[in-house]
């Protein structure tokens, strides 16, 4: 499995968000979740992987998961595939957006969010360089 990860780093002078045993992503529950997120991505094929560590960034979540299919098609088979990870993670609703249209879908699992795109649509946005800003180490999986 390819995977990159990226971390980031909290602005200089910002006061560093401490983690309690058992929040955020270094509890054990967050580590699992995407883990199988990710085995699921790979199981689907899907290509470019990027995640991202955004603990401390913001409080939106503590982990994004980016990720592209080849076609729309592809995009809901591995959005499809994602949920069912999630909900077999134990995230009991992940919220879903886009699967009608299946060019962006937005998988919102609490401190987990997946991103999975089209090749266009995603170099468009271009996630990783908007919340990837400010890391200090970029480490690439193979």
């Amino acid at each position: 499995m390819r995977v990159a990860t990226l971390s980031t780093s909290v602005h200089p002078g910002a006061d560093p968000v401490p983690l309690r045993p058992g929040i955020g992503a270094g509890a054990p529950l967050a580590g699992s979740i995407v883990q199988k997120v990710l085995a699921s991505l790979d199981e689907t094929k899907a290509e470019d992987i990027v995640s991202i560590d955004l603990r401390g960034k913001t409080a939106l979540a503590d982990d994004m998961i980016v990720a592209t299919g080849r076609s729309t098609v592809h995009v809901g088979a591995i959005a499809d595939k994602a949920i069912k990870a999630l909900k077999a993670a134990g995230v009991v609703a992940p919220r879903v957006e886009g699967l009608s249209q299946c060019d962006w879908v937005l998988i919102d699992a609490g401190d987990v969010i997946v991103h999975i795109f089209r090749p266009e649509v995603r170099q468009f946005y271009n996630l990783e360089k908007m919340w990837g800003g400010d890391r200090p180490v970029e480490i690439r999986l193979v």
